[in-house]
């Protein structure tokens, strides 16, 4: 078993990598064709920095394993919300643009809404399915770049992983593209480690595929953000905003979901039940709403966060984790 842990953790590291890469390289193609850095932060990086959730889920769907797929999408919003950003919020409470949060709040709530509808009805998810929460991505994206481009003082608080760079001249296009391609391809291939030894190492431990997805690949897939987070606290400033957050949980929902739904349709996994029910609509779905009201909620009405706020995410984070390898 000490192999596939070695090459599982080697996917982390080529998804990381190969993120930073397929990002720094379409960054500078999109500078050298003059676009503005409000459309380059809000699509390229955007989409690149969502680029492993992305690949995974539809690596794992395509191998037909549902578990991965469908709890990379939750345990990333979980991760999200209850590690990375309450990481944040715990050690630098601060103020908040409740005006930036209007947009991507709004589409999460519906994005959420529609998955957990889909997902307790009818236990599975069709094409049709993703091919709509992929036009919500659509929507969303055209909405909010709009929204900034009208309003670009609330694109003002961005994330560190958000910031372009400074020595254009430095690079040339063919190193661009070179990141670009040698980025995309690491990131696949570190996609398929994360897939095939998480699934090795769920067997090993007797725990189902859901849990390593809710979990450890999803946590993986969001270290990132995480140490972007981390990194910004060093520097004595928090990079990033709920919007951010916000942000990504919904590219979860309607991109990361979205695309594998639509390659490989599949039905919920229901290895773990609690009385009977599908223990994903008792504990996984409730959690991912529960964290994020909790992050929100007091943000929208007080327009700040709070310390407790952080220090209760964290120990959700906790129990959560624990319930999914040592609970029912």
């Amino acid at each position: 078993m000490f192999i596939p842990i070695l090459l599982f953790l080697l996917g982390f590291v080529m998804l990381i990598k190969g993120g930073d890469w397929f990002v720094d390289g379409a960054v500078g193609i999109a500078h050298r064709f003059h676009l503005p850095e409000l459309l380059i932060g809000a699509t390229v990086v955007s989409i690149g920095t969502t680029l492993p959730e992305v690949m995974v889920s539809c690596q794992a769907a395509l191998q037909g394993n549902a578990g991965i797929s469908y709890g990379n999408a939750i345990g990333s919003i979980i991760c999200n919300t209850s590690l990375i950003a309450a990481i944040t919020i715990a050690a630098k409470p601060g103020p908040v643009q409740t005006k930036s949060l209007r947009i991507p709040a709004f589409y999460f709530v519906i994005a959420a809404a529609l998955y957990i509808l889909i997902a307790v009805t009818t236990g599975r998810f069709q094409r049709w399915h993703g091919l709509m929460f992929l036009a919500l991505f659509v929507i969303y994206m055209i909405t909010s770049i709009r929204e900034m481009k009208a309003h670009p003082d609330l694109s003002q608080e961005t994330s560190a992983s958000e910031e372009t760079p400074s020595e254009e001249a430095s690079s040339t296009m063919a190193k661009d593209i070179l990141l670009l391609a040698v980025g995309a391809v690491v990131i696949a291939v570190g996609a398929n480690l994360l897939v095939n030894n998480g699934t090795l190492i769920a067997q090993w431990l007797g725990v189902p595929d859901s849990v390593i997805g809710l979990t450890m690949i999803a946590l993986g897939t969001s270290l990132p953000e995480l140490i972007t987070a981390i990194t910004s606290l060093l520097k004595g400033h928090s990079a990033l905003s709920l919007g951010n957050i916000i942000g990504a949980n919904l590219f979860n929902i309607v991109l990361v979901s979205g695309a594998a739904i639509t390659l490989s349709p599949f039905k919920i996994p229901s290895e773990k039940t609690i009385a009977g029910i599908n223990s994903s609509f008792v504990v996984d779905l409730p959690v991912m709403v529960l964290v994020m009201a909790i992050m929100c909620i007091p943000a929208f009405k007080t327009g700040r966060l709070s310390r407790w706020q952080g220090v209760l995410l964290l120990c959700i984070y906790a129990a959560f984790t624990l319930y999914q390898f040592f609970g029912m």
